[in-house]
Parts: structure tokens; sequence; C-alpha cells
């Protein structure tokens, strides 16, 4: 977040200019929307066609070159499986009107979206571990797709060590649509709530998120004895969340190898904090296509690699209600997210972070972008080498994205510097002598 501000202080180029309506109404946008998505999930054996282009691709429509270059792709050759991942998770929504006392939790059913590359299986019979999975959270407003390239980069250099077995052989993937992104699905809200009342809006507290982490790790890895060791990434957002489920996860879940943050420092996010609303509020409130999303994210910097928003764009934006009564019409596609909705959990994701991270019982990575400054706690920690720092000058705030070969060759040797599961590999007991 507090890159995107940066962003919008130097950033050069212009937004996409405002794209008019489209001719379709919104249920025929939708099923159009649904039938791609669908496609790009199962993952098939070829890139998912483009749509057919039975309306007006806003700008783009002058020159067909261009709509091409930007046309949605599958996540094929990233994970190598799209599931549906029931979890029981607390308080999915707010409380619709501030009480004096706390309300009791309340437990409900989400179906959490989950992108997966198990590590193999060792081969024959030695007794290789378990092998190591990288877990990706993204950050607000994104989906876990934003760590397709990137889960592509790990599986291709874990392919390149030629011994069966050793060491980055045994790597897996797994990334996730936190609660109210992507293709998550959560219960509807309660009826309870009278007309009087606000309309009941997404918990986004910090708890809930790394709960939602816990929950989701604990549904996936059932025996602590069967599960891999864990290697924790968060961007952004996820950076928090991360720092806060950490431990947790280590006592409750598997062994956490390491905690890799992404972009994200505690003192910068929360000066950054007070002008995000208007640099939210500068943002396309609807596109005309898929296209045109992805060609924002990449005219507007958001992302700077285009092969990458292609796969990761199409996530964030969802069909367009029809406008009621007074409203302004919008385009077919809005954002799936209402990043200014969560502005009343900002400070909670952030405060307290470097103090978080620093306390993380596993070995601790720290990736920023460009010359970042660090606040006072992590630059003690830094002298004091309590955890790695890389600094990519050249990327800007989707760090993953925009350098997605160099963070995997940047994670994979964090972990393997860091793997502590197979040190007594080829040491014999007493009596195996």
């Amino acid at each position: 977040m507090h890159r995107d501000l940066l962003k919008s202080r130097i950033a050069r180029l212009p937004y996409l200019p405002a794209l008019a309506p489209s001719a379709l109404d919104s249920e025929e946008v939708e099923e159009l929307d649904v039938e791609a998505d669908e496609e790009r999930d199962s993952f098939p054996s070829e890139p998912a066609r483009p749509r057919p282009r039975t309306r007006r691709v806003g700008a783009l429509a002058a020159s067909p070159a261009a709509a091409a270059q930007y046309a949605p792709l599958s996540a094929e050759g990233c994970f190598e499986q799209a599931l549906e991942v029931d979890v029981l998770v607390q308080n999915v929504w707010a409380t619709p009107v501030p009480s004096t006392s706390s309300p009791a939790p309340t437990e409900e059913v989400a179906s959490f979206r989950v992108y997966y590359t198990p590590p193999p299986p060792p081969p024959g019979n030695d007794d290789e571990g378990r092998g190591v999975v990288f877990v990706c959270v993204h950050g607000a407003g994104y989906s876990g797709l934003s760590f397709a390239e990137l889960a592509r980069g790990l599986g291709e250099l874990a392919k390149e060590e030629d011994g069966p077995g050793e060491g980055r052989a045994r790597v897996g993937v797994l990334a996730y649509d936190a609660r109210g992104h992507g293709k998550t699905r959560l219960p509807s809200p309660s009826s309870s709530s009278t007309t009087d009342s606000p309309p009941e809006t997404l918990d986004m507290s910090l708890s809930n998120l790394s709960g939602d982490l816990v929950a989701l790790l604990k549904a996936v890895y059932p025996r602590r004895d069967e599960a891999p060791s864990l290697v924790l990434v968060g961007h952004s957002m996820g950076g928090a969340v991360v720092a806060d489920a950490c431990n947790r996860i280590q006592q409750e879940v598997a062994d956490v190898t390491g905690v890799a943050v992404v972009d994200v420092v505690e003192g910068t996010a929360i000066q950054a904090l007070p002008n995000m609303a208007t640099l939210i509020a500068s943002h396309p409130k609807s596109f005309d296509s898929q296209e045109d999303a992805i060609a924002w994210h990449v005219h507007s910097r958001t992302i700077n690699n285009v092969h990458s928003a292609r796969i990761s764009v199409p996530p964030l934006i969802k069909p367009a209600q029809p406008a009621g009564e007074g409203e302004e019409a919008k385009g077919p596609f809005v954002w799936r997210v209402e990043l200014e909705k969560t502005e009343p959990y900002w400070r909670d994701w952030f405060s307290g972070l470097s103090n978080k991270f620093l306390s993380c019982r596993a070995a601790k990575l720290l990736l920023l972008a460009g010359t970042d400054r660090l606040d006072k706690d992590l630059l003690i920690g830094q002298m004091q080498g309590k955890y790695q720092l890389e600094v990519y000058p050249d990327v800007g705030h989707c760090v993953h994205e925009d350098a997605p070969e160099r963070t995997a060759e940047t994670l994979l040797s964090f972990w393997e510097r860091n793997d502590r599961t197979d040190v007594l590999r080829g040491v014999k007991k007493v009596g195996e002598l």
C-alpha cells in the first residue's frame, strides 16, 4: 500500500482514459465472465481463448493487436491444482451497529479457492523428508494468482537439481484467495440487521485474516507428522498476516522454516495511511472489459510484468450489477474488493508489524522494492543479524510479479540456507554401522 502511494507521487505515465459503458446487459457480461474464469481455473492444455468480441473494448478497440496483448491467460503450468477447501472461519461479517460489549465469536463455513502444487514424493522408499511448501498470502485487493509466475519460477528452479530427492527437488507452492477476494466464497450475511442499520460489511481484521490462514493450513495438512515444512511468504497486507500467524502455525500445524515479508515496512505503511483513501479514489471505478483492466494495471505501473498481469488481474474484477435509480451507471466490470471499505482495518494490519516479524520463531527474510526506509526496530534487527534483507531497486510494489524469477531464486536460496529438516541425512544410528 505504501508503495502505491509513493508511485502516485512520482508516476509519469497517465492513467488510461475513461471507458465508455458496454452495450451488453449485466447477465450477458456475467455469463461470459464466469465461462472465461472457469476455463482458466481448469488449467487446460492450451491458454484460455479470448472471449467473443461482441462489444467494444474501450480504448483498445482501435487496435486488435493491442487487445490481444492484454488478453487474459490461464494459470496452466504455474500450479497443478485449483481446489475448493471448506474451512470453518470466525466473524465473517462485521457487527452492523457498534456495541459496548464485544460480541461472542461466530463460526461459519467458507470455501477458499486454493492454488496448489504439492511437493513431489521422495524417490523409492528413502527417508528424504516431506519436502517444503511455500505458502503465499497476497495483499489487499489482489488474489492468489498474483503468485502464479512466482510459482512457475519456483517449479522450474526446483527441477534444475539433478540429484534425485536432493535440495530443491522437493518443493511445492500453495496460494489462496483471502476472504472477500478472488474466488473464495463466504456465507451470506445474516438477515438479522434491521433496515435502519448500516449494511453489514466483511470483517477484515488482522486476527480474522491470520485465523483464516491457520484454519486453512489445518484443513490441508490435518496431520502434523505428514505435513511438509513451510515457508510463509506474505506480500503487503499478506506480510502482516504471515508475521501474525507464524508462531501459531509453528505450534498448531507444521514446522515453519522461514517467513518472508515482501515490500511492507510498518513505519512507512503507517505514515502512508492518511493519503491512501485519496489514492484509491483516483482508481477507475469500472472497466469495459478484462483486457482494459489488465491494460490499466500495466499502464499505471501497478504491475510491470504484462504476462503476470494477464493471469492475476481477471480475478480482481467481477460483473457489475445493474445501476439502481439515481445511481451512476458503471462499466460492465467493477472491482471485486472495494478497498475503501477496508479502511477501518488498515492501521490494525500494520501496527506492531516490525516486532511481530522479528519475534517469529523461524528464519526471516525482508524483500523490498527500491530503497525503502527501515523503521527503528528493523534497523536494530538488521544490525543484530536477526533477518536477511534483500532490495530490488528496479521493480514496483508487486515485487513477486515484476521479477518472479529473481524472487523465486531468492526464496529458494533463503530456504536452502535455513532448512534443517535433513541435517542428519546420511548419518547412521548406532547399531546400523
